[in-house]
This record gives structure tokens, sequence and C-alpha cells, in this order.
């Protein structure tokens, strides 16, 4: 957090240079609103039409954030699984990689006909896009504890339980929570994708009907949304590896 109010002004300057750039260069060029709309009319239009955006806004943070706890929790339980049981690991990992091959977007006209237009493909849909990255990060921090560490442990007479639960898991922290940073961007997008399943509101049910209605700037604005909403997420999780990963946060203030 330190780091953020410290060095955070740089990026927010980077991105203020850009927007006004690009509004010089759609006043310029005279570029039609439709085509290119000047980030002046974008943000006009987000905070005219905001009342009615809302509902959208809140269906797509509902339904990312529950999919974001789902899709994490099967992460994790995959992890534990598949390191407490190497037969297991070798056995089903290559399958887990070769389900990430498979794009969503062809996947999900097909949960549509397996699932309905209910909330349950939307929700595998976004548990798809969110438990590979956890499921990789957590089995390489069980896997990159030192060894010497595993060796005393042995020589105290630990069990497999106490060596996860007392060395592995507390060491893998770190990368738990990077594989959830991943995860939690990741659920926005793929709640969007899941809202073009049929869903009756949200970010994504916004963005199609402002493309279908050459509302460009409704298009800018819903993925502005979903950049912040993306941003919103990433630094919860941040912010709760900063609480509750004590030694961490001590090596990346030094």
């Amino acid at each position: 957090m330190e780091w953020v109010a410290k060095k955070g002004w740089r990026p927010a300057a980077v991105l203020l240079l850009l927007l006004c750039i690009w509004e010089l260069a759609v006043k310029m060029l005279d570029i039609p609103e439709w085509l290119l709309p000047a980030p002046s009319s974008i943000f006009a239009e987000g905070i005219e039409g905001f009342e009615g955006l809302l509902p959208h806004l809140q269906s797509t943070v509902g339904l990312a954030a529950g999919g974001f706890v789902i899709g994490c929790a099967v992460g994790l339980l995959t992890a534990v699984i598949l390191h407490l049981l190497p037969g297991v690991q070798e056995s089903v990992y290559p399958l887990l990689i070769l389900s990430q091959n498979v794009p969503i977007i062809v996947l999900a006209p097909l949960l549509v006909i397996w699932f309905g237009f209910g909330l349950l493909p939307k929700i595998i849909v976004i548990t798809l896009v969110c438990f590979f990255p956890v499921t990789v990060a957590a089995m390489d921090g069980f896997r990159n504890v030192p060894h010497d560490m595993k060796h005393y442990m042995l020589m105290a007479g630990a069990s497999k339980i106490q060596m996860f639960s007392k060395l592995e898991w507390p060491y893998a922290l770190s990368s738990v929570f990077s594989g959830l940073k991943i995860s939690a961007t990741y659920s926005v997008m793929g709640a969007v994708i899941s809202e073009w399943l049929g869903a009756k509101s949200g970010i994504g049910v916004y963005m199609t009907l402002a493309s279908s209605s050459f509302r460009t700037d409704r298009v800018f604005v819903a993925i502005f949304i979903i950049m912040m909403l993306s941003l919103l997420f990433f630094a919860v999780i941040t912010f709760a590896e900063a609480k509750l990963v004590k030694w961490r946060r001590k090596k990346v203030n030094r």
C-alpha cells in the first residue's frame, strides 16, 4: 500500500496523458462520434446514464463475485488433492491443461444447450476461467517449499497432514494470492462473456444493446467499467494479501 501511495501517480499520469492525446486526436481529425467518441463524451454518457446502468453493474458484480468465489474454491481444492495424491496428479494434471485450450466463447453455446439459460451455465463459465490460475499457482507454491525445511519436519516426526498444514500451506500462501489476483481480473471478463448467453441484465447485456444500436460511447463506457471492476477486484485481493501474508509485505517494502 505504501508503494501505491508513493508511485501510483506514475501510471495515473500516463493514463491521463493518453486520454488527452485521444481527446485531441478526435477533435483535430474530426472523427465521427459513432466511430470513435472522445473521452469527454464517454465520461459524459457514463454520468448521464449511470442510473440506467446501475442495475447492469450490480448484476455483473454479483455474478463475478459469486463465480470468483466458487472458481477459486474449486481451484484450491483441486490443487490440494493433486498435491496430496501424486498418482492422481500424474493422471489429471494434463487434462487440466487441455481444458484451458478450449475457447470459452466456443464452449458457452454448448453450456446453454446442456443447462439452459439460467444461472448455472454462467457460473460454470466463470469457474472455468478462474480455477486454473489458482490451481497452478497453489501447486507451484506447494512444490517450491525448501527441501531442508521438509527434511527438518520429517525428522521431527511430522505426518503428511501436519507437513501440509504447518509448512506447505503457509509457505504457498504467497503463490496462492498470485493466482487469486489473476483469477480476480479474469472473473469480470468471464461474467461479461457469460452474460452473452442470454442474461436479462449485466454489463455484457448493456454492451450488446449499445453495439447493436451503434452507441459507441456506451460501448466504451462498458469497457471502462469492466477495467475498473477488474482493478477493484485486484486491489481487494492485494489488500487481503498484505493483511494475511505479513512476511511477504515486509519483503516488498524493503
